[in-house]
């Protein structure tokens, strides 16, 4: 395979994990283990390079925003990115569920367009990734390290901006062929 745009912010991911440990401790080693392993689905699954690149610079940016607390320094961008990286996230998780042949091509002749399926499945699927993320800050939080930032505040907004990149991601898994898998 050729390298690609995309694989660029993957170097940039392996390059994170190093910087995140020495500045962060075995935190933000942690925390960008998560993100770098996130950052190879896309190649795997042959995601669109416009998805791929937009998927691994949205991961990027949430993992130095929360590394360098750019989310205390500007309050929204926690909110831009989750929404943002719940989306990409929605998209990229209904791609793998098509290439493991648990749900149908768009293109499938046989089926036509799930419309309904697709949208469901996919809004539901991120939310829950969403939900699964906010329990494990949670955890972080009052069992590892205080520094990871919670609250009901910060949780539920958080949970409300995932959710509403999930509706937006499930329109456009649903209702096009852009997020279609190549």
């Amino acid at each position: 395979m050729p390298l690609t745009a995309p694989d660029v912010l993957r170097a940039a991911g392996v390059i994170s994990l190093v910087a995140a440990t020495i500045e962060g401790g075995w935190l933000g080693f942690a925390l960008f283990f998560l993100v770098l392993g996130a950052l190879f689905v896309p190649r795997a699954i042959g995601s669109s390079p416009w998805l791929d690149l937009a998927y691994c610079g949205t991961l990027l940016l949430g993992g130095w925003a929360a590394q360098l607390d750019w989310y205390v320094a500007i309050p929204a961008l926690d909110l831009v990115v989750h929404a943002t990286a719940t989306g990409l996230i929605a998209v990229i998780t209904w791609q793998v569920l098509v290439r493991a042949d648990a749900l149908p091509r768009h293109r499938d002749p046989r089926i036509g367009r799930p419309a309904l399926g697709a949208f469901v499945t996919t809004a539901t699927a991120a939310v829950t990734l969403a939900v699964l993320w906010e329990f494990g800050e949670w955890l972080g939080h009052t069992y590892l390290d205080e520094r990871i930032q919670v609250g009901y505040d910060d949780t539920i907004g958080d949970l409300a901006a995932g959710a509403l990149g999930a509706v937006v991601a499930a329109l456009i898994v649903s209702c096009t062929d852009m997020a279609e898998p190549q």
